[in-house]
């Protein structure tokens, strides 16, 4: 029986893609039945849609608190029967009523080999500091930032400064990495 992933998206949804696809191939023995979007709008969403798969858009600041914009999410993902839960380039941070139903159960991907540069911009966090290998990260999600117990890495050996091609060079692999990490978690 394949598991019913959802996938946390907040911008244009490459990795979104990978996973979605890679699931409709039977790469990955599960099935993404929900996209959440935190910025309505985003290229994620027009992605979700395209592969007729469901698409819940919310704007946290519209709600009063982070536990009550969860809860919504929590509502919606229990609806549906999920399982599962990747983050791809979602730009919050997962509060106590996401992480108490799904612990041990949300992983996310991460632009750098952490433990170095979690947060936001690692890219740019890491070429100001100079490194020569770059990298990339899939943990769990726990309560602390990028702090999760480490999956799976992928180290990209660079020796420049142009970010936009360093970019190039990265994303591709997320998508290789966050699969096949998918693949190896959920057969």
């Amino acid at each position: 029986m394949k598991k019913k992933i959802a996938v946390f998206a907040s911008g244009s949804g490459s990795n979104f893609e990978a996973i979605a696809k890679a699931c409709l191939k039977d790469r990955i023995n599960a099935e993404v039945v929900l996209c959440v979007c935190d910025h309505p709008g985003a290229g994620v969403t027009q992605r979700a849609k395209r592969l007729n798969i469901s698409v819940l858009e919310l704007v946290p600041k519209s709600y009063s608190s982070k536990a009550e914009y969860e809860g919504v999410i929590l509502r919606e993902l229990k609806k549906l029967g999920v399982e599962f839960i990747c983050l791809a380039g979602y730009m919050r941070i997962v509060g106590e009523t996401l992480l108490n139903e799904y612990e041990g159960k949300i992983i996310n991907i991460h632009p750098s080999l952490l433990p170095s540069f979690p947060g936001v911009d690692a890219i740019g966090q890491a070429l100001n500091y100079g490194v020569k290998v770059f990298g990339i990260t899939v943990h769990y999600v726990d309560q602390t930032l990028d702090g999760g117990k480490i999956i799976s890495q992928a180290a990209i050996p660079y020796d420049g400064n142009d970010r936009e091609e360093l970019e190039a060079m990265i994303h591709p692999r997320e998508h290789v990495l966050y699969v096949s990490t998918l693949k190896s978690l959920l057969g």
